[in-house]
């Protein structure tokens, strides 16, 4: 039996655009959206590159690099979406670990709706944990919010 585990790391910037939804796995949360090329869902980002790194597949920005247009506003549930069918053509995904961290907005209310939503597009149970950056470095500063993930994959 061949286990591989994957870590993903993805971090955005609030943008300056009052209008910008705010997208955390999948789910419209309130609060003042991320500036990206795609929609900038750093949790659906964090998966799909833990994902990714298990599968020996690369990263998200290789697969869909910011310097193409096609992928300028796109629904990071659908690029992770892409990169679960790629990555279960040879491996099949046990469970996915994320830390959210973001001092602003409260992510309580929000893990709930996450976790199955993810766990449909990942076809795997998927945990949603939120942290805060008590004040600490860009996040605590609430300049903007980041997201760890662990991907653990089985060879089919």
């Amino acid at each position: 039996m061949q286990l591989r585990v994957g870590q993903g790391f993805d971090i955005h910037p609030f943008s300056s655009d009052p209008a910008r939804p705010l997208l955390l796995g999948g789910v419209q949360v309130e609060g003042r959206g991320l500036a990206g090329h795609s929609d900038a869902d750093v949790v659906c980002h964090a998966v799909a590159d833990a994902l990714l790194g298990a599968s020996g597949m690369g990263d998200l920005g290789s697969m869909f690099p910011d310097t193409d247009e096609r992928w300028r506003g796109a629904d990071s549930t659908a690029l992770l979406r892409e990169v679960v069918s790629r990555v279960t053509a040879h491996w099949q995904v046990m469970n996915v670990d994320c830390t959210v961290v973001a001092e602003a907005p409260r992510l309580a209310p929000y893990l709930a709706l996450m976790e199955p939503r993810l766990g449909a597009v990942v076809g795997a149970p998927v945990s949603v944990k939120a942290k805060r950056g008590e004040g600490l470095g860009a996040l605590g500063r609430q300049e903007g919010i980041a997201c760890l993930a662990v991907a653990l994959l089985f060879q089919l």
